[in-house]
Order: structure tokens, then C-alpha cells, then sequence
């Protein structure tokens, strides 16, 4: 099977990166990357999240989120990877470019490649659980699931 791996935003495939510069509007407000989204979410529906949603870069909203001078939200743990979902498919349905980009990458496996995490990511040695990886995938498999739906829906019998 194929590999992907990426990682920085500058690199190839790159734009899978949370950090990478594609805004994205989810419940009615303007994120400026997917990761401002998913940082803020661990304080939703508090000053912390608004803080962090106009944080100056993706770097910086990610150190916001990160800090333990805030509570987290109480289910944090139970919905991470849902909110991760949500943030990854907005991306890729609201911006043409990368969705095309994500579904030419046809059954690849995708790797988030780093040793600076191992839940997210690979762990840099394969051993990480890579989740971001897999909610690329599973979100590429439902894209394409529903363009298969689109295209059959959109043929006219005579």
C-alpha cells in the first residue's frame, strides 16, 4: 500500500496540516485554520475560545490550547476526535483545491509523520496511533462515497 506522510505546511502534502493557511466556518464563525478551530474547542463557550479563534497564527493558537492555566472542557477526551472530524471535513468540502487533492490520493495510507506526537501522529516511528491520519482517510472515503451518490443521482434515464 501507498504511503503519505506529511507533516510541516511547507512540505509536499502539507496542506493536510492543521497549521496550513485554509480558513474554514464551522457553527457560523470564520476559523482561520483548523487548528484555531480545534485549540478553541477545548474551551468552548468561553472568553479562552474567542482568544484563541483570533490568535495571530496556527502556532500560536495551538500554544493557547495546549496551556493548563484554563480548564478544559469536562468531556474533552470523549469528543476530540469528533471535533478533529468536523474541522477536517470542513476543510476539505469548503476548499475545491484540497479536496481534489485529498481524493487523488486514491486508497494511499495517510501519515501525519512526527515524533512530537503519537496521538495524532505517527509517533515518528510508527508506533503512534496516528488519528489525524485516519480521520483523512475516513473523511476522503465519505467524500467519495457521496460523489459516487452525486454522479448516479445525476444521471437522467430516458
Amino acid at each position: 500500500m501507498e504511503r503519505i506522510e506529511f507533516y510541516r505546511e511547507r512540505d509536499t502534502y502539507g496542506e493536510f496540516s492543521n497549521f496550513a493557511p485554509f480558513p474554514v466556518e464551522i457553527d457560523g464563525k470564520c476559523w482561520p485554520t483548523t487548528e484555531h478551530y480545534f485549540q478553541a474547542q477545548k474551551f468552548q463557550g468561553t472568553d479562552r475560545e474567542e482568544a484563541i479563534r483570533f490568535a495571530a497564527s496556527p502556532s500560536i493558537a495551538a500554544k493557547m490550547g495546549r496551556s493548563r492555566g484554563f480548564p478544559l472542557r469536562s468531556d474533552w477526551e470523549e469528543v476530540k476526535d469528533e471535533i478533529m472530524y468536523c474541522a477536517v471535513m470542513a476543510k476539505f468540502t469548503q476548499h475545491t483545491k484540497l479536496r481534489g487533492l485529498l481524493l487523488a490520493t486514491g486508497g494511499a495510507e495517510i501519515i501525519e509523520h512526527t515524533r512530537n506526537d503519537s496521538y495524532w501522529a505517527d509517533g515518528g516511528d510508527g508506533t503512534g496511533r496516528n488519528q489525524l491520519g485516519k480521520t483523512l482517510m475516513q473523511v476522503r472515503e465519505e467524500m467519495r462515497r457521496h460523489s459516487l451518490k452525486d454522479e448516479s443521482q445525476s444521471k437522467v434515464v430516458s
